[in-house]
């Protein structure tokens, strides 16, 4: 009883503990910033995909609407394009190459340079797409809803395979 009072336990964590808990403490927080750091650049380059696929679509949308300007009613030669904004879309610039395709003659092979800013850095892309010679889709509903044809908005009707169609002549 006499030995405890003269060295009582202190109460409290020894340097050692202290060290320790402070490693430990540490290193978890070094993987906690290692994360975020995985998780800006992932999402950083979401952002960079997502802004190219956006410019892809809005031209490739332009593209058909505008390829192919209206001659008589119906759709004419494609035009070459050279350096035109998108409506809306100022900061995306492209330019067109179209040519013909000569066993199809309403089938365009499009080939398009995109420029765009996206988070201060000018980037820019190439694709090819492939485009029919048609009235544009927007034109066709006007034609439809603004001048009641009826017509307008029915699909082009592709030729019938000949096994199809001499199946239904046998049939009475």
């Amino acid at each position: 009883m006499n030995r405890n009072l003269r060295h009582p336990r202190r109460a409290g964590f020894t340097i050692l503990e202290v060290v320790l808990a402070m490693a430990i403490f540490l290193i978890g927080m070094t993987a906690i910033l290692g994360l975020l750091t995985f998780g800006s650049a992932l999402s950083r380059t979401a952002h960079l995909r997502t802004s190219a696929a956006t410019a892809v679509q809005a031209v490739t949308a332009d593209l058909e609407e505008t390829l192919f300007p209206l001659v008589d009613g119906e759709a004419g030669e494609p035009r070459a394009i050279e350096k035109r904004e998108l409506h809306g879309l100022t900061h995306i610039v492209y330019s067109a190459v179209p040519i013909q395709n000569p066993e199809r003659p309403l089938e365009y092979r499009v080939d398009v340079e995109i420029a765009w800013n996206s988070g201060g850095v000018q980037r820019e892309k190439r694709f090819t797409t492939i485009l029919l010679r048609e009235v544009p889709f927007g034109e066709r509903l006007r034609r439809r809803f603004v001048e009641d044809d009826q017509s307008a908005l029915a699909p082009a009707r592709a030729a019938e395979p000949r096994a199809e169609a001499s199946a239904k002549e046998k049939k009475p």
